[in-house]
């Protein structure tokens, strides 16, 4: 067993799996802590390199393309220190942290895995039901259908076409984009439908909004991940959105009450004629609301 300790986080390798725990101090950002344990097997490693610097260094292992549904769902665009493959490692453990990376460098050695990209996912995600509270909404994943529930400050065009709910079925891919605290971020979450859809973020009834805090929106990454781990992994995905067969179970029945959903559409003949809604925008929402009679 070759084992680092650090504040950052626990990494141990036992030979075929590496074990990456995050640290409890309160330096570790609250997407690693909430991500949890992750469970990385050999066959999905492709490499890992230390770092040293003068004050620490950093322990990284990189993983081979397509094996882990986080790093598909985020596309490397998580906050370096939210990365849960990066490990700070203190000056004193510098040998400690070489003797590991080297562990795991003999045992890919050995057992000849593959650096071509990976044909299925490797790593299983986050565990379902999950659910997140960002800035847009509260929005939620128990496996087969992704639900968002708008905010007070949502836009009022999302409000007004009432909770989105979306079966995996009918879902192409999750495109996601933090919020930086300086440029806002995104969650997209792509149907057949909607594939083609320029809709702003802000305005878009199937995307989450994240402009609040960077640290809790951070926390989308999580339903992203959970919803790419159900989808069809990358290597099979069809390429044409609007043809693609439907997958997984179908939706459930529309659970709204008939007289809301006439009163939702009232109020958006309401904002189009207003001119507060575009053309486009009126006939997205209008569509998304006669989906659910």
């Amino acid at each position: 067993m070759a084992e680092i300790i650090q504040r950052d986080g626990t990494w141990a390798f036992d030979g075929t799996t590496v074990r990456i725990t995050p640290g409890l101090h309160r330096s570790v950002p609250l997407f690693r802590q909430t991500y949890g344990e992750i469970t990385v097997p050999l066959e999905a490693v492709s490499g890992v390199v230390f770092e040293p610097e003068r004050k620490r260094g950093r322990l990284r292992l990189r993983l081979r393309e397509g094996c882990d549904p986080l790093l598909q769902a985020t596309g490397g665009r998580l906050p370096d220190s939210a990365d849960p493959y990066r490990l700070i490692v203190d000056v004193d453990r510098s040998g400690v942290a070489e003797y590991v990376a080297e562990e795991i460098r003999r045992a890919l050695l050995l057992e000849q895995v593959p650096k071509e990209p990976a044909k299925a996912y490797l790593l299983s995600g986050p565990p379902v039901p999950v659910s997140v509270r960002s800035s847009d909404g509260t929005v939620s994943f128990d496996g087969t259908h992704v639900r968002i529930d708008w905010s007070d400050t949502s836009d009022r065009v999302k409000r007004a076409t009432g909770p989105r709910i979306i079966a995996i079925g009918d879902l192409v891919q999750v495109e996601w984009l933090p919020n930086s605290g300086y440029e806002d971020g995104f969650m997209r979450f792509v149907t057949r439908e909607t594939a083609f859809s320029k809709l702003p973020p802000e305005k878009d009834p199937y995307a989450l909004d994240l402009w609040g805090s960077a640290r809790r929106d951070l926390l989308t990454a999580l339903v992203a991940t959970a919803v790419t781990a159900r989808l069809p992994h990358p290597s099979t995905r069809a390429i044409d959105y609007v043809d693609r067969p439907r997958i997984g179970p179908a939706p459930s029945p529309p659970s709204d009450d008939h007289d809301v959903l006439l009163r939702r559409l009232r109020e958006l003949g309401e904002l189009h004629r207003d001119g507060v809604l575009t053309d486009e925008e009126f006939a997205l929402t209008k569509a998304a609301v006669l989906r659910r009679f």
